[in-house]
């Protein structure tokens, strides 16, 4: 079975793109959602600890920006298995040359694609459908003491959302915007 999944780099350093090549014949198909073979070289070295499903009803709501402190941080996949998304992954890697620098990806059930997002990012999305549900692929089980987060609107990272939001979590408009003596976290 010629069943692949396909590793690409993203502009932020270790943030890659997982193109899934699914077998397909008359009976419909199959496809490969994790190798670790192929997954270790793109950066993904650790076991999987959680799985996480993701359900969004509402087009323009955003989740995010999330991440988990040292010594929680984590490798996480970013799967779309319905709906459409723009994802976004934002450095928070302290002395790396992209530190504080956003990525979006629009990640559809119909694209075949993934994220790999590397320990020091935060990650959110906005839905760009009527619906969403997002597969999430985790190295570290959750971990509320060292949860984090971005505030989604932050003029510091100046994220070009599609779309005007409609919905965002009390949670998520109430974290912070980024102080001025912000360094990065060490992953």
């Amino acid at each position: 079975m010629a069943n692949q999944l396909e590793i690409s780099a993203l502009p932020l350093g270790g943030l890659a793109l997982i193109s899934r090549l699914p077998w397909v014949d008359e009976r419909g198909s199959f496809e490969k959602l994790f190798a670790r073979d192929v997954l270790t070289d793109a950066g993904f070295d650790q076991p999987v600890a959680q799985i996480n499903l993701s359900e969004t009803r509402m087009k323009g709501a955003i989740r995010g920006l999330h991440f988990q402190k040292p010594p929680a941080c984590e490798d996480k996949i970013v799967i779309c298995l319905s709906g459409e998304v723009f994802d976004v992954a934002v450095d928070l890697r302290r002395n790396s040359p992209t530190l504080l620098r956003w990525h979006g990806e629009t990640l559809t059930a119909g694209k075949k694609a993934a994220i790999f997002i590397p320990k020091g990012f935060a990650h959110g999305f906005q839905v760009l459908s009527d619906e969403c549900r997002l597969l999430y692929i985790h190295s570290h089980a959750h971990a509320p003491d060292a949860e984090g987060g971005l505030h989604y609107a932050d003029p510091k990272l100046k994220i070009s959302w599609p779309l005007a939001p409609t919905v965002v979590s009390d949670r998520d408009k109430a974290w912070p915007y980024i102080g001025a003596d912000f360094s990065g976290y060490e992953p």
